[in-house]
């Protein structure tokens, strides 16, 4: 007698969260964040694109998982764009630079992975995706057509600063106070992320 396989619904839950990450960090590896999609990962993995929101919540937690970045630094990247336009740049500054910067727990995952950014392409691609993905969809609307540029070059300075600062050790930088940093930084990242000439 033929035996049906059933199809869209794995027999645990660990197994099934498994698949869903391995699925995902090999779409991640192959397509990069941008366009990896919660449905394609969903097929890949042999499940239902609910199943997979429903141990992930969105593509940013699911890659969250997938690159170990800690639930804290999540929450600090989504909370940035909570709040008035006119301090926007503050905040997301000091989000990136609490996270990476912050308790060992929360910054040394966030470390490893810009450190295999470095040296890996396809690491690089991942890392940059998401947080101009975090940039964009969080400034989208007072950003205006240039979006995703905008986005981009604030990722570039965000992430440029952490290096120079954690990684290569720039006397000047790394020994800068963060609040000293933020008043220097800020004004430039709010310029990008909101312009003054799409406000008028």
């Amino acid at each position: 007698m033929k035996q049906t396989v059933r199809r869209g619904r794995r027999p645990g839950v660990s197994s099934t969260r498994q698949a869903i990450l391995d699925a995902a960090r090999a779409r991640f590896a192959s397509d990069g964040f941008t366009a990896t999609t919660i449905r394609v990962v969903a097929t890949d993995a042999d499940v239902d694109a609910s199943q997979v929101m429903q141990f992930f919540r969105s593509k940013d937690e699911l890659f969250a998982a997938v690159m170990a970045i800690p639930p804290t630094a999540l929450e600090l990247f989504n909370t940035a764009f909570q709040g008035p336009d006119e301090h926007l740049g503050e905040r997301v500054v000091r989000a990136y630079l609490s996270a990476w910067e912050g308790a060992p727990e929360q910054s040394e995952p966030l470390m490893a992975m810009l450190r295999g950014a470095i040296v890996n392409e396809q690491a690089s691609e991942r890392l940059r995706g998401f947080i101009e993905s975090r940039l964009e969809s969080g400034t989208r609307a007072s950003a205006g057509p240039e979006a995703a540029l905008r986005a981009g070059l604030a990722s570039s300075m965000l992430v440029g600063i952490v290096t120079s600062r954690r990684i290569i050790g720039v006397p000047l930088l790394a020994s800068a106070d963060t609040d000293t940093l933020v008043g220097i930084v800020a004004p430039a990242i709010q310029q990008i992320l909101v312009p003054q000439e799409l406000k008028a």
